[in-house]
């Protein structure tokens, strides 16, 4: 069917990888090659399901999405939030997992369960605990730390509220990767630098980290692409507000696409969001390529 039978393929293994590959193909062809052409297509109409509106404005959705305030505060915002919270989840990633990987630790499976929990536990749930601790009347934040701050209705702290929430959610999937990279790499490196007497920060600046940049790389690359796609923690902690001030970009396509009806816009952000994403997407695959 898609290719020619080869030698020792019984005709069952044959029909059967002939119909995985069907199944595939129907699948991708469903729910990713049709949603892109609707996307692009949709990006040039004024389209509106409610009253079935479908009208042909050509470049104007772009033209709009590059001149509207708002579009570009909900970019400054996914920057600023990519920035942040990419950065803390690598470092305190690495670190948490530098001190799992010392033979001084011990209980180490039950530290790894403990770090990694947060990461398998439903985003909506934990967002609706960190709301009652963000609670300027009784959440825990506040009395633990002796203040005032009314976190997720000031312009000033909603963002970064969302931002600490992230880190603490997410930090234990980079703590993952990287204890697994450490785990794999090799002994003898090791040895060699403490015979030539190699401190412990000598060790990690110059034989651990230059072999941790490909799992670095793919933590941080996988990270910016996830992040240029949240929009939970914003819907459900601060609908956006105050004002924009939280307004994440795939936000600004739910709020015009769900609650504006304005697809044809909406799908022009999706349309510009999806390049960012092939972007960093295709230099993660050049980099680590050149890697490998």
């Amino acid at each position: 069917m898609f290719w020619k039978r080869r030698p020792l393929q019984s005709k069952s293994e044959v029909w059967m990888r002939n119909l995985v590959m069907g199944f595939l193909i129907l699948y991708m062809t469903i729910f990713l090659v049709i949603p892109v052409i609707m996307v692009v297509a949709g990006s040039f109409h004024q389209w509106n399901p409610l009253n079935q509106t479908y009208n042909w404005l050509g470049v104007d959705n772009y033209i709009r999405m590059f001149s509207y305030p708002t579009f570009w505060q909900s970019m400054i915002n996914t920057v600023v939030f990519c920035v942040v919270v990419v950065f803390f989840r690598v470092v305190l990633g690495l670190a948490i997992a530098y001190a799992l990987n010392s033979k001084m630790t011990k209980h180490k499976t039950f530290f790894r369960t403990v770090f990694y929990m947060p990461t398998v536990t439903p985003l909506v749930a934990v967002a609706y605990v960190w709301m009652i601790m963000y609670n300027p009347q009784f959440g825990l934040i506040d009395k633990i730390f002796g203040l005032d701050i009314n976190w997720l209705y000031d312009s000033k702290f909603a963002l970064p509220s969302l931002m600490i929430m992230t880190i603490w959610k997410d930090f234990g999937y980079a703590v993952i990767l990287f204890l697994s990279g450490l785990l794999s790499l090799p002994a003898d490196c090791y040895e060699s630098a403490s015979i030539d007497g190699a401190n412990a920060w000598q060790t990690f600046r110059y034989i651990t980290l230059p072999l941790l940049k490909p799992t670095m790389l793919f933590v941080v690359v996988t990270s910016i692409i996830s992040y240029l796609q949240a929009y939970v923690p914003v819907l459900v902690m601060t609908k956006g507000g105050p004002g924009t001030s939280t307004y994440l970009s795939s936000y600004l396509v739910y709020d015009q696409a769900f609650k504006q009806y304005n697809f044809g816009y909406a799908s022009a952000i999706s349309l510009f969001i999806l390049v960012l994403t092939a972007i960093f997407t295709a230099i993660s695959f050049k980099v680590t390529g050149e890697k490998n």
